[in-house]
């Protein structure tokens, strides 16, 4: 195996972030075919990095990082357009960014109190995403042709704010335990 191989998971995540700017631009020109294209191409390139960098071994430190960060932003800049266009509810919009804000906070101060940070993400946190990436599949071909009916998207969005505010608060406790039972890397008591 090459080395450059081991990079290919990581070349297909900065793909995904390099196609936020264009499914974004096909939201607000209400482009929806281009934007449920763009949309799909993002979700195949996640599948596709997943299965690469685990079935042959091609994680990276980058990629650990790289993969989580990709999909943050993707679904940031998909909610908070949406929510600019009333098309979601702004306090939706909000719980999803605030939720990867708050543990994107409590990393960085992990890492800063305690030290180096092992992030794996739960069961639930895949669930989170995969529901996030559902309902904006779902509101985005609801918006370009009516379907799914809006009683699915409305049970669908709440379904996933409580799985949104259920695996923050898990990050939250888990991660705040760990840093609890670790010693302070500057070796204080407070």
């Amino acid at each position: 195996m090459t080395p450059r191989l081991r990079q290919l998971p990581n070349l297909i995540t900065a793909v995904r972030i390099v196609l936020i700017a264009p499914i974004t631009a096909a939201l607000w020109r209400h482009d929806w075919p281009a934007a449920i294209g763009l949309f799909g191409a993002a979700a195949a390139s996640d599948a596709a990095d997943g299965f690469l960098a685990r079935r042959y071994g091609w994680q990276t430190r980058l990629g650990a990082w790289l993969d989580p960060a990709a999909d943050k932003l993707l679904l940031a800049a998909i909610f908070v357009t949406l929510a600019i266009q009333r098309s979601v509810p702004v306090w939706l919009a909000a719980a999803v960014v605030g939720r990867d804000l708050v543990i994107v906070g409590g990393a960085l101060a992990y890492r800063a109190r305690v030290g180096r940070l092992q992030i794996r993400p739960t069961a639930l946190s895949k669930i989170n995403t995969l529901l996030q990436l559902l309902f904006a599949l779902s509101t985005v071909a609801r918006l370009a042709g009516g379907w799914p009916p809006a009683w699915f998207v409305t049970q669908l969005g709440a379904l996933m704010f409580v799985v949104v505010a259920v695996s923050g608060l898990d990050y939250v406790l888990t991660y705040a335990g760990r840093a609890a039972r670790q010693p302070r890397r500057d070796g204080g008591d407070s």
